[in-house]
């Protein structure tokens, strides 16, 4: 408004004013490969996203849901979801304490709905499994147990036995793990990064609605995503109602709607390199299935290619890397080398020795391409030493350059 102009009283006849085009915010990027850049997103972006959203969420949501809004406000998917998208339907919101307190948290709001980055799920459930470890025989047994009848149940091949086991297994042992959210909690949206597939599917077995999305700040920030109804972890469902998207002879994904950024701030050059002809350049490779739905490879600037030629995914194998217990964090590199290696942390409690078993059991399942053929351990990385950002996303270029001399590739 101008500056001599009274604002009206109506609100609703105040946000008539405002242009669809005009600038709502500037969130800057999380800066995992780089400097942050300010994204300048406008009201249109953010509008397209919840009316997406609200489109693909419709049957999950529900008048008493209560969310716990706990990742930072400036991470465009907590900005969206938790500060525009649910509170415009009524739903209750209660704003945590930050990721150190969260664990507190959730006992104390009971939610039953979160936006999530999969770095939580990963953590909850390398714990879990860590404590099992540790019980006697009789409770690995009883875990392994109830694990396997509710996947079963996920892939829909329930046996006569499991349908009578599955709910004195689900009050045994699936109900004790979903207590750790609070005792309520029905759904968790994951995005930021990618989910592996195994983390989700042990999530889904507990009975919980797990859905994957995917997306940047410079796309609103959800791009596509799983329906509730949806138990396939492996992709990130399809585009949005409004998004149209296309996959490029490189396999980059590329994005056009309402919900692309209109550029980034004082950085026209940038903006050109990311906008062409109307379609924004992810930076991320994926393909579409038959059924429309995409899946995510990795990020374009990531892929490892080692000295014979092969390209190697350093996102799939440093998912694979965490879900080994004695792992807590990994980044995995070699480019133009002859093969892999990788800097590790150790889970809490683990050792030179420990972390050593679980990668060579990881090694056994790979293909000779992919195995890591040295590792180092080295410091957590935290936000607070600049190698993890604060959603929970680890910094790759930070991190090899501060421990990449620990350990030279083979």
């Amino acid at each position: 408004l101008a500056a001599d102009t009274a604002p009206p009283d109506d609100i609703a006849a105040e946000a008539e004013l405002i242009p669809p085009g005009a600038l709502s915010c500037l969130i800057y990027t999380s800066g995992t490969s780089g400097l942050p850049r300010g994204v300048m997103l406008p009201h249109r972006a953010i509008l397209s996203n919840c009316r997406g959203a609200y489109d693909l969420l419709r049957p999950l949501l529900r008048p008493d849901d209560v969310y716990l809004s706990f990742l930072p406000l400036s991470h465009s998917f907590e900005h969206t979801v938790g500060q525009f998208f649910l509170p415009s339907l009524g739903i209750e919101i209660v704003y945590g304490r930050g990721m150190e307190h969260l664990a507190a948290d959730l006992q104390a709001v009971r939610p039953t709905i979160m936006a999530v980055v999969p770095r939580i799920l990963e953590i909850i459930r390398a714990r879990t499994l860590l404590q099992v470890g540790r019980a006697p025989n009789w409770k690995q047994a009883l875990f392994h147990r109830a694990i396997a009848a509710g996947l079963r149940r996920v892939d829909g091949v329930q046996t006569l036995a499991d349908r009578l086991a599955l709910p004195i297994l689900d009050r045994l042992v699936l109900r004790q793990i979903r207590a750790r959210f609070g005792g309520r909690f029905r759904a968790a949206m994951s995005g930021g990064a990618r989910l592996d597939p195994e983390v989700g599917r042990f999530f889904q077995a507990l009975g919980l609605v797990i859905m994957q999305g995917y997306g940047q700040t410079e796309a609103g920030p959800v791009i596509s995503a799983n329906s509730p109804s949806s138990f396939d972890v492996g992709c990130v469902g399809k585009p949005l109602v409004g998004v149209d998207l296309r996959i490029a002879d490189d396999g980059e994904i590329l994005v056009r709607g309402d919900l692309v950024m209109d550029g980034y701030w004082n950085q026209p050059a940038a903006t050109a390199d990311t906008i062409r002809q109307g379609w924004l350049h992810t930076g991320d490779i994926g393909q579409v299935d038959a059924a429309g739905r995409l899946t995510i490879t990795d990020r374009k600037k990531d892929i490892i290619v080692l000295s014979g030629g092969e390209n190697v995914s350093p996102a799939r194998l440093e998912a694979l890397l965490m879900q080994e217990p004695e792992i807590e964090q990994a980044v995995v590199f070699g480019d133009g080398e002859a093969g892999l290696s990788a800097l590790l942390v150790p889970a809490e409690g683990q050792d030179s020795r420990t972390v050593t078993a679980g990668v060579a059991r990881l090694n056994a399942r790979l293909s000779t391409t992919e195995r890591i053929r040295r590792h180092s351990l080295v410091p957590p990385f935290t936000i607070e030493n600049g190698l993890l950002t604060p959603s929970q996303k680890i910094r790759r270029a930070h991190v090899l350059r501060t421990h990449r001399g620990a350990l030279d590739p083979a």
